[in-house]
C-alpha cells in the first residue's frame, strides 16, 4: 500500500499531461541551467586551452585530428604523417570534413577546444528536457542537468585533447528526446551526426534502435537507427577504414585473443563465449562499473523488491560501449580519464530519470512506467525528492536514502564525486614542468611554417599545420634524419616513452654535421638541417 498523504498534491506540476511535457520540453531552459550552461562551457575551453599553451597536449591525439582538419582546410589530402595514413582510415570520422571549415575563416587549434566545450554542455540541456518529458518536476529536472555537468568523464574528456565522439554525446541524447517527441527528421539528422563522428558508434545506434523498438515502441524511429547503425558499421568497418589504411580496424589489436579481424571477433563471441569469461567477472571490470555508475548510484540501485529492474533497459544501447571496454586488453580503455565511456552516459542518465518517473505520467513511451496511483508534491521537502515519485512506501527506506533523492543532495554528491574522479588534478602536475615553458616557446618561435619536423608526443601538437610531423616513436636507428628540417627535444621533460630514443639522438645529432645545434635553453634542444 502506498500512503497517499505523501503524494496528494493540486500543484501545476502534478499530473502533467503527455501533452504538457511535451510542450515543456521544448520551452525555454531555465536561467539558472542557462548560466550554468555557459559557464561550464567557458570553464571546459579555458581548462583544456590552458592545458595545450602549457605543452602538455598530446599529438595522441589532438595533433592527430588538428593536422587533418587542417589540412583539408587547406584543400590537401588529409594524411596523417603521425599515424602514416589517411585520416578516413582512422575511424571513418567524416566528421572532420564540416569542422574544417572553421579552419577555412581561421586555422587555430582552438575552435577544436571551442568545438567540444560547448558539445559536452550542451548535453545537459536534453538531459533536463528528458526529464521534464517524464515529468520530474524542475527542481528534479534541473538536478539531473547538473548531475551531467558534474559527470567526471564529461570534464576528463574535455582535457584530454579533442575526440569527435564528444560531438555525439549531446546528439544522442537529442537523438531520444526526438524519438520521444515523435520529431522522426530531427532524429534521423541525430543519428546522422552521430555515426559520423565515429564508426564504432554505429553499434551504440543499432543498439539504441532495438531498445527504441522493443523497449519504447517506436517502430520508426527504432527501424532508422538499426537500419543506419548496421549499414554504417558493415561499410564503414569493412570498405572504408581498409581501403584508407590497407588493414583491419585499428582497434582489432586490442582484442587479439579473440581474433584477428572484426567478422572473426564477432564468430568467436558466438561460437567460444568461454574466452571471455575471465574479462567479464574480473576485479578491473567490477572497479569500472562501479566507478563508472558512482556518480548517480543512489537512482540506479533496486531499493525495494517491488519496483522490478525495468527502469534499466534504458542500458541496453550502452551494453556495446561497456562490452568493448570490458573485453579490451587495453586498460585505459576502463579509465574514466579518457573518452571511451562517453556513449554510456546518456543511458545512465535515462535509467534514472526512467525510474524517477511519476507514477501516473501519461507519457506513451515506456512499457516500463508504473501504472496507477496519484502523485503530488505538496510537501516542500520531501517532495522535490526523487523518491517522492517512486511507487514505494517513503517510510520502507532508511533515512539516509531518502536524503540522497533529493535534488540539492544529489548535486552535492555528484560534487563530491566530481572531486574524487576529476582530472583536474593534472594542473598540479604540469607545474612541476614550468621550468621548460619559456625555453620551448623560444625554440618554437624559430621553426619556420610548413618546415618537417621530428619531436616528442607533447611538442608535436605545436606543429600539426603543416604535411610533415613526426614522433620520436616512429623513428629507428635506420632512419634517415634528412626527411626533417628540424628536430625539437625537450631533455628535461621527455615524454616517458621516448625519453631514451630523445637522448641517444642527441648524443648522435651532435656529432652529425648534417644537423646544427640553433638553440640550448634548460635541456631545451633545436636542431637544424643544414641545407645541402
Amino acid at each position: 500500500m502506498r500512503n497517499e498523504s505523501n503524494f496528494d498534491d493540486s500543484s501545476e506540476d502534478s499530473g502533467v499531461s503527455i501533452t504538457e511535457n511535451i510542450e515543456e520540453s521544448r520551452s525555454r531552459l531555465p536561467w539558472s541551467l542557462l548560466i550554468a550552461i555557459a559557464t561550464t562551457a567557458t570553464i571546459l575551453f579555458l581548462c583544456s586551452s590552458l592545458r595545450h599553451a602549457l605543452f602538455q597536449s598530446t599529438a595522441f591525439d589532438l595533433g592527430i585530428f588538428d593536422q587533418a582538419i587542417y589540412l583539408i582546410s587547406q584543400n590537401q589530402t588529409p594524411f596523417s604523417s603521425l599515424m602514416q595514413m589517411h585520416i578516413l582510415g582512422d575511424h571513418a570520422a567524416v566528421i572532420y570534413y564540416p569542422l574544417a571549415w572553421l579552419y577555412k575563416i581561421y586555422p587555430d587549434v582552438h575552435w577544436l577546444f571551442l568545438v567540444q566545450a560547448v558539445a559536452l554542455s550542451l548535453g545537459a540541456w536534453p538531459s533536463w528536457s528528458l526529464a521534464r518529458l517524464a515529468s520530474l518536476n524542475p527542481e528534479q529536472s534541473r538536478a539531473i542537468a547538473f548531475i551531467y555537468l558534474l559527470y567526471p568523464v564529461v570534464f576528463n574528456i574535455n582535457l584530454f585533447d579533442f575526440h569527435p565522439e564528444v560531438i555525439a554525446l549531446p546528439a544522442l541524447l537529442a537523438a531520444i528526446l526526438a524519438a520521444r517527441l515523435n520529431k522522426i527528421l530531427w532524429f534521423s539528422a541525430a543519428i546522422l551526426l552521430i555515426l559520423s563522428c565515429k564508426a564504432v558508434l554505429s553499434l551504440t545506434v543499432a543498439a539504441m534502435g532495438l531498445w527504441l523498438l522493443l523497449c519504447e515502441k517506436k517502430q520508426r524511429c527504432g527501424a532508422i537507427a538499426l537500419v543506419l547503425g548496421v549499414a554504417w558499421f558493415v561499410i564503414a568497418s569493412q570498405k572504408i577504414i581498409p581501403f584508407f589504411s590497407g588493414s583491419e580496424v585499428a582497434g582489432v589489436g586490442r582484442y587479439s585473443y579473440l581474433g584477428k579481424s572484426v567478422l572473426e571477433i564477432i564468430i568467436n563471441l558466438i561460437l567460444k563465449p568461454q574466452l571471455i569469461l575471465g574479462k567479464l567477472f574480473s576485479f578491473d571490470t567490477f572497479k569500472y562499473i562501479f566507478l563508472l555508475s558512482l556518480p548517480l548510484f543512489w537512482g540506479l540501485l533496486p531499493f525495494s523488491s517491488k519496483i522490478g529492474m525495468r527502469y534499466l533497459l534504458p542500458l541496453l544501447p550502452a551494453l556495446p560501449t561497456l562490452a568493448i571496454n570490458i573485453l579490451s586488453d587495453l586498460p585505459f580503455q576502463r579509465s574514466l580519464a579518457y573518452q571511451y565511456s562517453v556513449p554510456i552516459i546518456p543511458f545512465l542518465l535515462l535509467a534514472v530519470i526512467s525510474k524517477s518517473t511519476p507514477v501516473n505520467s501519461a507519457q506513451s513511451t515506456p512499457p516500463y512506467s508504473h501504472q496507477g496511483g496519484k502523485v503530488g508534491d505538496e510537501n516542500v521537502e520531501l517532495g522535490l525528492q526523487m523518491n517522492s515519485v517512486f511507487p514505494w512506501k517513503i517510510s520502507q527506506f532508511p533515512q539516509f536514502w531518502r536524503g540522497m533523492q533529493l535534488p540539492k543532495a544529489m548535486i552535492i554528491w555528484s560534487l563530491i564525486i566530481f572531486l574524487f574522479l576529476g582530472e583536474y588534478k593534472d594542473f598540479f602536475l604540469y607545474l612541476n614542468r614550468l621550468d621548460t615553458w619559456q625555453a620551448t616557446r623560444e625554440a618554437i618561435a624559430q621553426i619556420q611554417p610548413q618546415s618537417s619536423i621530428l619531436t616528442d608526443n607533447r611538442l608535436a601538437p605545436h606543429f600539426a599545420h603543416r604535411p610533415i610531423v613526426k614522433l620520436l616513436s616512429q623513428i629507428s636507428p635506420q632512419t634517415d634524419l634528412a626527411e626533417f628540417k628540424y628536430i625539437l627535444l625537450n631533455q628535461r621533460h621527455p615524454w616517458p616513452d621516448t625519453e631514451k630514443i630523445g637522448n641517444n639522438l642527441a648524443t648522435q645529432l651532435q656529432n652529425t654535421p648534417q644537423f646544427q645545434l640553433t638553440y640550448q635553453k634548460n635541456q631545451v634542444l633545436l636542431f637544424k638541417r643544414i641545407a645541402d
